[in-house]
């Protein structure tokens, strides 16, 4: 995804239990007070779990976002943080995932509830 290698995101597994990937803290995705942006969380976030709904799709389905709730709950002032995805729910009609983002130190960052929309041929 062009989008996820220019903030720099990289997946490190991807299967449809779980989905896991890395952010570093870098200046460029930062705000005031130096720590990563919420904007730059929520799409690791995002893009995550996005991997993690189109694994679990049937075969010729698509998938979009429906909504995408986060909470940021600690600032990142350095390091990494790492995302991992995991379904709650595989409907036919909808796909709920959650991720977790932790920091180095493994405290949770923030958490993200998104539910993706099943998109099957033809529709």
């Amino acid at each position: 995804m062009p989008f996820t290698a220019g903030l720099g995101i990289v997946f490190e597994e991807a299967a449809a239990d779980a989905v896991t990937a890395t952010l570093d803290w870098k200046p460029e995705l930062c705000t005031l007070g130096n720590v990563l942006h919420g904007g730059a969380l929520m799409s690791l976030a995002d893009s995550v779990g996005a991997v993690c709904a189109f694994l679990n799709l049937p075969p010729g389905a698509g998938t979009t976002t429906l909504e995408s709730k986060t909470n940021l709950m600690r600032p990142v002032g350095s390091g990494s943080v790492r995302a991992t995805a995991r379904p709650l729910h595989v409907g036919r009609t909808v796909i709920v995932v959650q991720t977790e983002l932790r920091d180095d130190r493994d405290r949770l960052v923030a958490q993200t509830t998104q539910t993706q929309a099943v998109l099957k041929p033809g529709t």
